[in-house]
C-alpha cells in the first residue's frame, strides 16, 4: 500500500481498536508524523502492511494514554 493508505489504515484502526473519534485518532497520526514515527515506513514499502499497522495502532494509542 502507499504511505498514505498506510497512514489512514492506522487511523482507522485507532478509530476501530480504541474507540477514538475520526479527529482524535487524525491527531494521533499527525502527531506521530511530526515527531518522525513514519518516516521509515515512507522509505521502505515493505513495513506498510495490515499487521503493521495494527502495532502502530497499539504503539500510537498506548504512548498517549501515558500522557
Amino acid at each position: 500500500m502507499t504511505y498514505e493508505e498506510y497512514l489512514d489504515e492506522v487511523t482507522t484502526l485507532i478509530t476501530e481498536k480504541y474507540n477514538l473519534s475520526d479527529a482524535a485518532a487524525i491527531k494521533l497520526v499527525v502527531k506521530a508524523q511530526d515527531a518522525e514515527f513514519f518516516v521509515e515506513h515512507d522509505e521502505k514499502e515493505a513495513m506498510r502492511t495490515v499487521d503493521r499497522a495494527h502495532q502502530d495502532a497499539k504503539a500510537l494509542y498506548l504512548a498517549n494514554q501515558k500522557k
